[in-house]
């Protein structure tokens, strides 16, 4: 028999050493052997086992000595499993039960990194990043000089900017879809009046985001291919608009590689206004 075989055998036969322990424990009514075995679980980083143990004890434990503790390693079993929707809740659960308890900082901050673990991409739904943002403020109003405050709020500056490139992956689809009709609602006339206002209200509500260049250049362009595509009635203001927007274009960004693409609508804007 090789050395590779016998390594392999040993190892099989732990596992089932270790399973078959589990489940001897597991239908013990010995709640503190239970709760220990879970610890020991816990530490071993054998989480599958310790949460099974800890669901049960958690609510055998309330009010007694254990039940903080127990709550606790609960929720961070389950974060170090990587269930984190159900790590955030169980964190939540903790801190409204013991507001005051001996982990309380740990589980208010790990209910807001429970649902960044989770940030989903910036085209899908973004509540669970909402709601990660909630959870770090309130961590931050609670503990406001917490040791983990720095980590938290670096954590919120992702957290935006997840916010933010969703907004901007929407004024730039509404800029690419341009002329075309068919996904047009009732409050706008154009894709490109779609666009301007998408990326208007992302700067005002995130107004030193590191996308306001990006979000500058595609109201800029939208407003001259709105003022291109307007009936007569609007053309001229739409052109002296678009022509306001190419001049704050170029004092903002006067490095930006569109400030050519400025100077050239401005030209275009010119010849239509007469100014």
């Amino acid at each position: 028999m090789n050395k590779n075989t016998i390594i392999a055998l040993s190892l099989a036969a732990l596992f089932a050493s270790c399973t078959t322990e589990f489940h001897t424990v597991e239908k013990s009514t010995d709640k503190t052997y239970k709760y220990e075995f879970a610890k020991q679980s816990f530490a071993q980083g054998k989480f599958d086992h310790a949460i099974t143990l800890l669901s049960e004890l958690v609510t055998a434990q309330k009010g007694r000595e254990n039940a903080q503790e127990s709550l606790y390693m609960l929720a961070m079993a389950e974060y170090c499993n990587g269930d984190y929707e159900s790590a955030s809740a169980t964190f939540k659960k903790y801190f409204q039960s013991y507001p005051k308890g001996d982990f309380a900082e740990q589980a208010s901050f790990y209910v807001g990194q429970s649902l960044f673990q989770s940030m989903p991409d910036p085209r899908l739904d973004q509540s669970s990043t909402i709601g990660a943002i909630n959870a770090y403020q309130n961590f931050l109003d609670y503990f406001p000089d917490s040791s983990l405050r720095e980590e938290a709020q670096k954590k919120l500056f992702i957290l935006q900017d997840n916010l933010v490139m969703k907004e901007y992956l929407s004024a730039e689809l509404y800029y690419n879809l341009g002329g075309y009709f068919g996904n047009i609602n009732s409050n706008t006339e154009s894709n490109y009046e779609s666009c301007i206002i998408t990326a208007q209200n992302a700067l005002k509500q995130y107004p030193y985001t590191s996308l306001r260049e990006k979000f500058s250049i595609l109201i800029m362009k939208s407003k001259y291919e709105l003022a291109q595509n307007s009936s007569e009635e609007k053309r001229l203001d739409r052109y002296r608009d678009a022509e306001d927007e190419c001049y704050g274009f170029l004092n903002e960004f006067p490095e930006s590689e569109e400030c050519k693409t400025a100077e050239k609508f401005i030209t275009k804007c010119k010849k239509v206004t007469g100014d």
